[in-house]
């Protein structure tokens, strides 16, 4: 697959931010613009363009009855429940691990290394999706970047918040930190909505004055709950998965959620990293498909962190459905997709010899 690599544009001004009172704006203020790398992977085998037919008349037409009756008693436990059919990876192993409001997993690879982790959110619009329909995803990762991967369960709409969501994902990487691993050597990762929560997370370690991990992964990021912007783009015409009206109706969904469980008056606005002030997160590897609905998410996002002095690595894949990587196995793009994803963890956790402390075998 041809494709054109290391493209490097330095942002020198994009937008407004939220800053976070005067801490936020002094590190604002410190913060140099730093190059996106941005990698364009032409062309779509015939494979990926078969997927994306079959979603486009399958699962999409789907979401948007969904849409039309998003409050009705959905079984969204069933595609989690699907998820028992797919092969687990040879020579992985699983293990229970049980965090103070969720259930997650620990995936071991073959030929892991002890010095490195990742913490692993799983997407699925914050409302379905969970351990086993990301166990093959996660095991490939694992095997890529030889490291284990602690996969996370987080507890999800409608019955919970977002902001539990989150909180799940920072007792995860508390519980690796309480065994051991140091932040250099976590690297935290996701997609669609786990990348949303894989960006909050490491923004609510900052705030909290806990240090960031070594790097972040997003597959193809919700980073932004405000869908104008992905409504108002040509990709809205083009997804194989989502229209733009599923998009619309989730997020008031979300919000009509959020407001009936808080308990004390109405929320404020939800907080998304897009708008957050970034600076001091770690290198950042996106990738995202050229023609899907959640592109703009991942291209705001490389801008804005690199408007915030954060490395950014930005890998465009033409054609591809969204989360393509799932698909390894049957797209060769994805295959190629979670290979680069070993490499980026790699780079930002080499291993220098030795192990954690106390780190899971």
């Amino acid at each position: 697959m041809p494709h054109d690599t290391h493209h490097i544009r330095t942002l020198h001004s994009v937008g407004n931010s939220a800053t976070g009172g005067a801490h936020g704006a002094a590190a604002l203020s410190l913060s140099q613009p730093a190059p996106i790398t941005r990698e364009n992977y032409f062309g779509a085998s015939l494979q990926s363009q078969i997927l994306a037919n079959t979603l486009r008349y399958t699962v999409k037409p789907l979401l948007r009855v969904w849409a039309k009756w998003p409050h009705l008693p959905w079984p969204t436990g069933a595609v989690e429940l699907a998820g028992t059919v797919l092969p687990d990876v040879p020579g992985t192993r699983y293990r229970p691990v049980q965090l103070p409001h969720c259930k997650a997993e620990w995936v071991r690879g073959q030929e892991t290394h002890p010095h490195r982790v990742m913490l692993y959110l799983h997407g699925g619009a914050f409302v379905t999706c969970g351990l086993r329909t990301h166990r093959r995803l996660v095991s490939l990762i694992s095997a890529s970047a030889r490291t284990p991967v602690l996969s996370v369960d987080y507890r999800m709409l409608p019955r919970y918040t977002i902001n539990d969501s989150v909180a799940d994902g920072l007792h995860a990487y508390r519980w690796l930190l309480r065994r051991g691993y140091r932040p250099e050597q976590i690297v935290i990762g996701g997609d669609s909505a786990g990348g949303y929560l894989a960006f909050m997370v490491a923004l609510a370690l900052r705030a909290q004055g806990i240090p960031v991990p070594a790097g972040i992964v997003g597959l193809a990021p919700l980073t932004n709950l405000n869908p104008a912007s992905k409504m108002a783009h040509p990709n809205s015409k083009t997804c194989a998965l989502f229209s733009a009206d599923v998009m619309s109706v989730f997020t008031e969904y979300a919000n009509r959620i959020e407001q009936r469980l808080l308990i004390d008056g109405a929320p404020g606005p939800r907080v998304c990293p897009i708008d957050s002030d970034l600076s001091g997160l770690p290198p950042t590897l996106l990738q995202v498909s050229s023609s899907e609905l959640l592109f703009p998410d991942s291209e705001m996002m490389a801008e804005r962190l690199a408007h915030h002095g954060v490395p950014c690595q930005l890998q465009v894949w033409d054609r591809q459905v969204h989360v393509f990587q799932a698909a390894a196995g049957l797209v060769p793009e994805a295959a190629r997709a979670i290979n680069e994803i070993g490499r980026f963890v790699q780079d930002v956790v080499p291993v220098r010899g030795g192990r954690a402390t106390g780190a899971l075998a």
